[in-house]
């Protein structure tokens, strides 16, 4: 098994690596006509699957700096694609949560995610696509509950 784990290992690698270069953003960006600063497309689309959000919540989620991200939320704010309310568990903190904009704004990102995601599965077979999205959900699903061990 450790020959099978070390090729899953370079696989999540390689799919990382290119998940995390700008241009995926960008190209995400253009297809879905939309105007959005790639450096606020993680955190419209955590606060949009997640929100209402916090700050310091948003911030890990997403792995940069609070007051990076509490500036990079005022840009949100002040673009009208998310407002920030009293957090209904604590109102202490004000959460992120989206507005109509927003919420127009990731569904086009969403359509056009979908379409890049059919034009790299256009050649599979529909049972390889669901056997793939069965064991990735596990997967992830699996890293998830691991991480919030941590």
């Amino acid at each position: 098994m450790k020959k099978e784990i070390r090729e899953l290992r370079g696989a999540l690698l390689d799919l990382t690596g290119v998940l995390n270069r700008p241009q995926p953003d960008s190209a995400l960006i253009e297809a879905a006509g939309v105007d959005l600063d790639r450096a606020l497309f993680p955190l419209l689309l955590r606060i949009d699957r997640l929100g209402p959000l916090g700050i310091v919540e948003l911030a890990e989620l997403v792995g940069r700096d609070y007051s990076t991200v509490s500036r990079q939320v005022a840009k949100l704010e002040s673009l009208g694609l998310v407002s920030r309310c009293p957090d209904p568990e604590d109102k202490r903190v004000r959460a992120a949560v989206m507005t109509d904009e927003g919420r127009e704004m990731t569904a086009a990102l969403d359509a056009a995610r979908q379409k890049i995601i059919e034009k790299l599965l256009a050649d599979w077979e529909k049972e390889d696509v669901r056997v793939l999205t069965r064991l990735l959900r596990r997967f992830a699903d699996d890293a998830l509950e691991w991480v919030g061990t941590l």
